[in-house]
């Protein structure tokens, strides 16, 4: 059996083909999102209690191999999903879609982390698009003289920016869309992510010549890696 960490779209799709070539795979989704897409086959919800505790599940489910298809930013599980393959001598592939690329046109400022985010916002604008996840909203809160167009998909929690207007809703996006909510602000904020869902108002920010401030990427740990779904398929395949 393959364990799928993540509710990514390339989890779903990799879950689906491997389900088609009648590999038996489970899905492990954090349950952080409230509502969240399910992948074909099997799904188990909830935390495993930090790397001996996913270790303990490799060894008691017989899991041939890991396939960590988590967001480039869930950084905890992907230590933990390393550790634990260490603990277990499991294989495990890391499916990380590339990072975006600026073009023509496009006025892209990066910062390391969330903070250095909020150190840089002041410079570049008073009114913000801010994409960044519900998880990450407290490190503006203090940013009192900013007014903030918060995007997420479930109710964040407090502390958040004094001056807010929030907006719950679900990529995929559109580029119209996406150009009118741009027009209300001077910046976007959001996180590398990568990947078509949600590069709908990098479009927009580039039309409207609105700069954009990415926060980087962290660090993940060194294993192998597939950029593709196809990729991670055959990699399944060859074990």
């Amino acid at each position: 059996m393959i364990l799928i960490l993540g509710g990514t779209g390339e989890a779903r799709q990799l879950a689906e083909a491997l389900n088609s070539r009648e590999v038996r795979v489970v899905s492990s989704l954090a349950g952080r999102v409230a509502r969240p897409r399910l992948p074909v086959g099997e799904v188990r919800v909830g935390g495993f209690g930090g790397p001996e505790g996913l270790a303990r599940y490799l060894r008691e489910n017989r899991i041939e191999a890991v396939v960590d298809a988590t967001h480039p930013f869930a950084e905890r599980i992907g230590a933990n999903a390393a550790k634990a393959a260490e603990l277990t001598e499991t294989p495990l592939l890391r499916l990380a879609r590339p990072g975006w690329q600026p073009g023509p046109g496009d006025v892209w400022h990066w910062a390391d982390d969330l903070a250095d985010a909020a150190r840089k916002l002041p410079g570049l604008g008073r009114r913000v698009f801010l994409t960044s996840g519900r998880q990450g909203l407290p490190a503006f809160a203090h940013l009192d003289d900013l007014w903030f167009l918060i995007r997420c998909v479930d109710p964040p929690e407090p502390p958040l920016p004094r001056h807010h207007e929030l907006i719950l809703a679900r990529g995929p996006y559109e580029v119209a869309a996406e150009r009118e909510l741009l027009r209300r602000a001077d910046v976007l904020v959001t996180k590398d992510s990568g990947g078509p869902q949600t590069s709908a108002k990098l479009t927009a920010a580039r039309e409207l010549g609105r700069p954009v401030l990415l926060i980087k990427r962290p660090a993940r740990p060194g294993t192998a890696t597939a950029e593709t779904v196809p990729e991670a398929v055959e990699w399944v395949l060859r074990r």
